[in-house]
Parts: C-alpha cells; sequence; structure tokens
C-alpha cells in the first residue's frame, strides 16, 4: 500500500496574512515584485499553499537580517532553480551575530542615577540614549536596556573620578568614529584577501558555507588585534605622558641641583626640619631617604632638607620610574600637589557674587 502525502494546507489571502504576521497589501505588493508565486485561482477565489507561507517566513527573515528586496528576490530565484539556502543564510548568521560575549542587561532609573553621584541629568541620559549606550523599553520610562553593561561600567568609573558626563559623551562620539574607521579597514583587508573568490557572484551553496566557516575563524581576530595594539600604544604613551606632564626626568637629574642620592638608613637619619648623621634605625623603620634640593633660580636658600619617606612608598615610586629618578620624581608630585593646593585656596577665597 502506498503511503499518500498529506493533503497542503490552503489559505485564503486574509488567512495567509495572519498566519505569516504579515499584511494583505504586503502579499499582494511581493506578488507585483515577483517575490511570492501566484495563487491558484479557483472560481472567484485566489487560494495560497504552505510555500506561500514559507517564502513569506524566509523573506521576513531576510529582511530582519538587512537584505534588500532586490537582493531576496535574486536568492529567493536561486532557491527555486535548487540551490538551496541553508550555507547562504548560515554566513548571514555568522555575520548577524553576536561579535562579542558580552551579554545585555537592565537597568532602573534608581539604578542609572546611584551609578552617576545621586543626582538626575535629563541630558545625559538623552546622550547616552542617543549614542545606543541605554535603550528605551516600550511602555517604560523607568527601566533602560543596556547593550554594553561594561560600556556603561566604564563611563561610570570615569564619572566617579571627575569627568564631566558631556565630556565623556563627546570622548565616546569621537572614539567611536576612530574605532568604525579600524572596523572598516578591517574588513577591507580580509575582503581584498579572504573573501575576493565569493564576492563576483552568487555564492553556492559550497562557497556560501566555506565562507561562513572563514568569518567564524576570523571573527575573533579584529578584537584580539586591535586589544593587542591598545595595549602597546598605552604603555608607549603612558610613559610620554609621565615625561611630558611631570617634566623630563632625567634632564632634571642630570641638569639640576635635585639629588637622588639615598643613603642607607644605619648611616643616615632624617627629619623633617634638617638632617642627621651617624645615628642608626632599623631598616623596616626608616625609608630611604630623599635629598630635595630647590635650585637658585627658584631660592637664595639653597639649603638641602632631608625628608624621611615611608619604604612602601619609595618602592612603588622606584618601580615606577626606576631607582635613578625616584628624587626627580617626588620632588615634581610634590611641586604639583603644592600647585593644585595653591589653586584651590586661590579659588575658596574668591567672594561668592551677591
Amino acid at each position: 500500500m502506498t503511503e499518500q502525502s498529506p493533503p497542503s494546507a490552503e489559505y485564503r489571502i486574509e488567512d495567509l496574512a495572519h498566519i505569516s504576521g504579515t499584511s494583505v497589501r504586503t502579499i499582494r505588493a511581493y506578488q507585483d515584485r515577483g517575490l511570492l508565486p501566484k495563487p491558484e485561482r479557483r472560481g472567484r477565489a485566489n487560494v495560497y499553499g504552505d510555500e506561500h507561507l514559507e517564502r513569506l517566513r524566509r523573506t521576513a527573515d531576510l529582511l530582519d537580517r538587512g537584505y534588500t528586496l532586490a537582493s531576496i528576490k535574486e536568492l529567493l530565484e536561486a532557491w527555486d532553480t535548487g540551490r538551496g539556502l541553508g550555507g547562504v543564510l548560515g554566513l548571514v548568521a555568522e555575520i548577524d551575530g553576536p561579535w562579542s560575549d558580552e551579554e545585555a542587561a537592565r537597568i532602573t532609573r534608581e539604578e542609572l542615577d546611584a551609578a552617576f553621584g545621586g543626582s538626575p541629568d535629563e541630558e545625559a541620559l538623552a546622550d547616552a540614549v542617543e549614542l545606543g549606550v541605554l535603550e528605551r523599553l516600550p511602555g517604560s520610562d523607568d527601566v533602560f536596556r543596556v547593550p554594553s553593561p561594561r560600556e556603561l561600567a566604564v563611563a561610570a568609573e570615569l564619572h566617579s573620578a571627575g569627568v564631566p558626563l558631556t565630556a565623556i559623551s563627546g570622548h565616546l562620539r569621537e572614539l567611536r568614529g576612530q574605532v568604525e574607521h579600524i572596523a572598516a579597514r578591517f574588513l577591507d583587508f580580509t575582503t581584498e584577501y579572504v573573501f575576493h573568490p565569493y564576492l563576483d557572484h552568487q555564492p553556492t551553496e559550497a562557497e556560501a558555507t566555506e565562507a561562513a566557516g572563514l568569518v567564524r575563524r576570523l571573527r575573533p581576530l579584529a578584537q584580539q588585534t586591535v586589544d593587542a595594539e591598545l595595549a602597546r600604544a598605552m604603555r608607549t604613551m603612558a610613559t610620554r605622558y609621565i615625561h611630558h606632564h611631570l617634566g623630563d626626568i632625567s634632564n632634571v637629574n642630570n641638569n639640576s641641583d635635585i639629588s637622588g642620592t639615598a643613603p642607607h638608613p644605619a648611616s643616615t637619619s632624617t627629619s623633617a626640619t634638617g638632617t642627621g648623621t651617624g645615628s642608626t634605625a632599623p631598616e623596616a623603620d626608616l625609608a630611604p631617604a630623599v635629598t630635595a634640593t630647590a635650585t637658585a633660580a627658584e631660592t637664595a636658600d639653597a639649603d638641602a632638607t632631608m625628608i624621611a619617606l615611608p619604604a612602601e612608598a619609595i618602592r612603588a615610586v622606584r618601580d615606577l620610574v626606576g631607582q635613578e629618578h625616584v628624587a626627580a620624581f617626588i620632588t615634581a608630585a610634590t611641586r604639583r600637589e603644592v600647585h593644585a593646593r595653591t589653586m584651590d585656596e586661590l579659588a575658596a577665597r574668591r567672594t561668592p557674587p551677591r
């Protein structure tokens, strides 16, 4: 006995629109553009089948993935001629898939305000939504979707360190443009050397599957390359910034009257007002002394003052700039602190306007 296939479902255009989640008008437009086969005519009624429903669902899926109607028509024609779409859709899925393992989160307005100092800032909120750092949820004014919790956490840390929210938004806009340039350059590079064999024609099923595998392999390379280069650049630039903002330590060491000599604590003890010799102190209690001598251009009194600093502070500075630069670094940092406090004092003396 021969097994019969189940009869194909039949739909009126209104039923097809309801089941597929589209509209009657859209179905007719697809028919006019050749995206949807014509229905079977029965008397005065048009009858649609499962193949129409599948085609509508496939079209909606491709539209969601960013394909144009013209491109969809080409793909569906290839499908009709026996060339499967599995490989093509697999390639699309690889490209459209997440390029990070980070998962989106949600945050309430109360939590958001608390993370940024506790005071609501409508302008900063609008900036965050415009930049896509926050996404409004339909029907809710107090809960937001956070596509990248890491990015929001960075903004919160910068703000807590004293960076204004407007400056953070401006920095993100500038950074985004630069990163998009890097992404475009990486895509140009891989297109030229990796994907060019697949781009001059409609890929076959096998070619699309192969290209999807290449995307899967190359996906992490962009981020790994940028991470490595950013770490290298930060290491290099941070050193330059220290020299720029604290002065050329090596020149200060060689050309000024500042001395970096660090006598052993067994032979030298220090106080905040002068120097002493001949006494001893346990190494754990007294750090190597740092002699800071003012230059003649700054003061006529060039007497050196020996100041004992905690051993852990000396070690931290030494690890940062090296033993030969310890004295110059501490001197420069002290001058910077004195300058900052002077500015704060002058600002505090200002009489507020009435």
